[in-house]
C-alpha cells in the first residue's frame, strides 16, 4: 500500500494554509477604495458645508423678518421700545410697558429669538440701517461685518 503525499495538500496547494483567491479584497484593493472615496469626499464636502452655511443665512433672514413683523405689533400695542431695549421684549412684558396695553407675547415660543447659529437677534433702537429699528444676526461668525455666512442679516 502506497501513500500518497498529495493527498495532504489543500485546495491551495500550499499544504493546507492557503485560501482560495476567488474571494476578498487585497490590500492593494482596499487602500485604492479608500483613496477614490476619500477623493470624492474632499470634492464633495466643501460644497455640502458650503450649501448648510447658505440655507442658515436664507434661515436667518426670515426668522428675522417674522422677528420685525412681531415689533411691529408690539410697536402698534405698546409704542417705541426704549433705547437699549433687547429683543426680548416680544416675549416678555417691559417694565415700563403698562399691563393693559401689552397684548404678547408677541412671538410663539423664546427659541424664535435664537438665531441659526446659536445667538440672540440683536434689537437696535434707533436703527442704523432703518429709521425704527433693526434687527440683526451677525452671521455664523457672530461679530459684525463678514461675508458668505459670516454676513450680517440686517431686517427693518
Amino acid at each position: 500500500m502506497k501513500l500518497s503525499v498529495t493527498g495532504l495538500r489543500g485546495v491551495s496547494g500550499r499544504g493546507g494554509r492557503g485560501r482560495d483567491r476567488g474571494w476578498g479584497f487585497t490590500i492593494i484593493e482596499v487602500i485604492v477604495i479608500i483613496t477614490i472615496l476619500g477623493i470624492i469626499a474632499a470634492v464633495v464636502a466643501p460644497r455640502l458645508i458650503g450649501q448648510i452655511g447658505s440655507a442658515k443665512q436664507s434661515r436667518a433672514k426670515t426668522d428675522a423678518a417674522s422677528l420685525a413683523t412681531a415689533m411691529r405689533n408690539f410697536m402698534v400695542d405698546c409704542g417705541k421700545p426704549e433705547p437699549g431695549a433687547t429683543i426680548d421684549v416680544l416675549w416678555e412684558r417691559p417694565s415700563n410697558v403698562p399691563e393693559d396695553r401689552w397684548k404678547g407675547p408677541y412671538i410663539e415660543n423664546r427659541e424664535a429669538l435664537t438665531d441659526p447659529w446659536g445667538r440672540r437677534f440683536e434689537l437696535v433702537i434707533p436703527g442704523r440701517k432703518n429709521v425704527d429699528f433693526d434687527i440683526i444676526s451677525y452671521g455664523a461668525d457672530g461679530q459684525p461685518g463678514g461675508t458668505d455666512e459670516n454676513a450680517d442679516v440686517v431686517v427693518p
